[in-house]
């Protein structure tokens, strides 16, 4: 067990959240935000990090991510303060950004921190879309298989 412990103990003095997007990786900021061969152009907003790594396995997206760190939730008294949404302002109001995607939860959290997000991002000069077909209510995308998200992907639509 001293292997592993040492190993885990390992693992968080090096990983650390990317201060651009919000990413989980040894490096910072994280090698998806350092690759030149991103598209700089598209900004996919997710949950958590697990969501990004979820994407990122379906191969379907190739630009950069932002994770907010949760969704909007009056249960749990999650407000957008707690949430990353200033820098997603910050970043989309970047020359080089023309689209946000939210790739938010079909659930009613996600639904309504899209909507707000929608509403935020209005006064920016960014088209903002959101996830369609294959992702379905209430499901969650670290639980979709590859193919679902490649599809969800290619279907978005205009968020507003």
């Amino acid at each position: 067990m001293l292997p592993l412990a040492k190993a885990m103990m390992a693992a968080v003095s090096s990983i650390t959240n990317c201060r651009v997007c919000g990413n989980l990786d040894t490096e910072n900021p994280c090698h998806i935000c350092q690759s030149p061969k991103r598209d700089i152009s598209k900004i996919c907003v997710v949950e958590d990090v697990g969501d990004l790594w979820a994407l990122e396995r379906s191969g379907a997206f190739k630009g950069h991510y932002h994770v907010l760190g949760g969704t909007l939730s009056a249960l749990d008294g999650r407000g957008p303060a707690q949430l990353n949404v200033n820098g997603l302002l910050d970043r989309a109001s970047e020359a080089h950004v023309q689209e946000v995607i939210l790739a938010l939860s079909a659930t009613v959290d996600g639904q309504t921190t899209g909507h707000y997000l929608s509403e935020c991002l209005a006064g920016h000069e960014v088209e903002v879309s959101k996830l369609a077909h294959g992702v379905p209510v209430g499901g969650s995308l670290d639980y979709l298989d590859d193919g679902t998200l490649t599809a969800a992907l290619k279907a978005r639509r205009s968020a507003s």
